[in-house]
């Protein structure tokens, strides 16, 4: 998976593909220079979920993704994923070419339920404690495997009681996203049990 960031102020590239307005040209060279180098999925979102990130409005966001997702959908043969948890902005990106929801609220959001079953795309489900504007802010765990193990497996429940099929759903532990150093290792030490499961992650 190959993150495009279509955001002033993400992690990782914040700017580097979008400053005041959406540069295409260089969301479809990055894309290209991905491809490339193996990546299969390139994983588009608009809202930074950094810690500390501050949230963006709902047209805000659809103005960021939805160009980004319709221009690399009609260019290459790969599987385009919004990254976002905005019930909207779901169905609007798989209208545009979409095939994967990647939701780090896990489609906690009001309405977000509905809307990702209405795409009939798959969904990959992280796991983060707290919010982004929170999550760093001494994440606490009795157990962060096993915490983070059991949560996963509700919103999985709560996907199926929803309508989804279990073939539609992945699984993220959310490593970096309300964990510490040691949380992140522990995770990593644990990921077997998460893969036994059967659902990809």
């Amino acid at each position: 998976m190959a993150v495009m960031n279509i955001t002033p102020d993400s992690f990782s590239d914040g700017g580097s593909l979008y400053r005041d307005r959406v540069d295409l040209d260089l969301v479809f060279q990055h894309a290209e220079r991905c491809l490339s180098e193996g990546a299969m999925i390139l994983d588009v979102g608009g809202e930074s979920t950094r810690p500390g990130a501050k949230p963006v409005s709902e047209a805000e966001e659809l103005a960021r993704v939805i160009p980004v997702i319709e221009g690399l959908a009609s260019r290459f043969d790969a599987v385009i994923s919004v990254d976002t948890s905005t019930p909207q902005v779901m169905v609007a990106a798989a209208r545009a070419g979409a095939r994967l929801i990647n939701d780090v609220r896990a489609l906690q959001r009001e309405g977000a339920l509905a809307a990702a079953h209405e795409t009939g795309l798959p969904v990959c489900l992280m796991h983060m404690q707290g919010t982004p504007q929170t999550m760093q802010h001494r994440p606490d765990y009795g157990d962060a495997v096993s915490e983070v193990f059991q949560w996963l497996m509700h919103r999985i429940d709560v996907c199926l009681d929803a309508g989804f099929s279990a073939d539609q759903l992945l699984i993220d532990p959310g490593f970096g996203f309300g964990k510490t150093l040691e949380h992140n290792i522990a995770l990593f030490q644990h990921l077997d049990r998460f893969v036994q499961t059967g659902y990809p992650v």
